[in-house]
């Protein structure tokens, strides 16, 4: 059983998956909106409420696996928001646009978790020693965690493996006689994401593209807050 700090943070980065996750799919279903496309509204998915998009294993059992597994990077994914491509006014940009919707939307809450992250580093030693001490960690904890699962998701769904966002992305730019090959990969999706976690090669490109935007966001006291050694 892990200690209470560790459960502790266990919880805050359930969270962070959480919103993270539903923002994601909401930005995919808005865009779609936008574009002509009102499936999700349809289905009741353009809401924030977490429950209407959590996938049990994605959103909860893959994370707290690979939390408790030790693995350097930690995400988690929610059920896809249903989306025709059919309504889109422009077929091209709806679905480049769409596509793009969720990794833009991580982003964004990357960098503004970022910039509160700071500022709760910045008003810390005002506080440290008052009755606001545990608030104090539990922000630090909160807006940490946002930023690095908000930063995995946005790389993560941009590799080119279907169904990810970055598979649609480069559909768009592959000849036409390619593209129908390339998107019926989308049925061995899971297993071909499953062999990448395991030979490694996502996390060396986790650490690759991520790390600096955590050194950047976070700072090197708060990656060693939340990456003690």
């Amino acid at each position: 059983m892990p200690p209470i700090a560790d459960l502790i943070q266990i919880v805050f980065m359930i969270v962070a998956i959480v919103f993270a996750v539903a923002l994601h799919e909401v930005a995919h279903g808005w865009t779609a909106l936008r574009m002509g496309d009102p499936t999700a509204q349809a289905a009741g998915r353009l809401t924030l409420n977490p429950i209407r998009h959590l996938d049990p294993f994605g959103s909860v059992i893959l994370p707290l696996a690979l939390k408790l597994t030790g693995s350097p990077f930690v995400f988690g994914y929610a059920k896809p928001v249903p989306v025709d491509p059919r309504n889109f006014k422009d077929f091209r940009k709806g679905t480049l646009l769409v596509s793009a919707a969720g990794v833009t939307a991580n982003a964004i809450l990357c960098v503004l978790s970022g910039l509160l992250f700071q500022a709760t580093v910045f008003v810390g030693p005002l506080i440290y020693e008052s009755f606001l001490k545990p608030l104090l960690f539990v922000l630090l904890y909160l807006f940490g965690y946002s930023v690095i699962i908000n930063a995995v998701l946005a790389v993560f769904n941009l590799i080119p493996v279907p169904p990810l966002d970055g598979s649609r992305i480069l559909a768009l730019l592959l000849p036409v006689s390619l593209r129908a090959p390339y998107q019926r990969l989308e049925r061995f999706g899971l297993l071909i994401i499953i062999v990448l976690l395991i030979s490694g090669v996502i996390n060396r490109l986790f650490s690759l593209l991520i790390t600096p935007i955590l050194r950047l966001a976070l700072g090197g006291d708060g990656l060693a807050f939340l990456f003690p050694s």
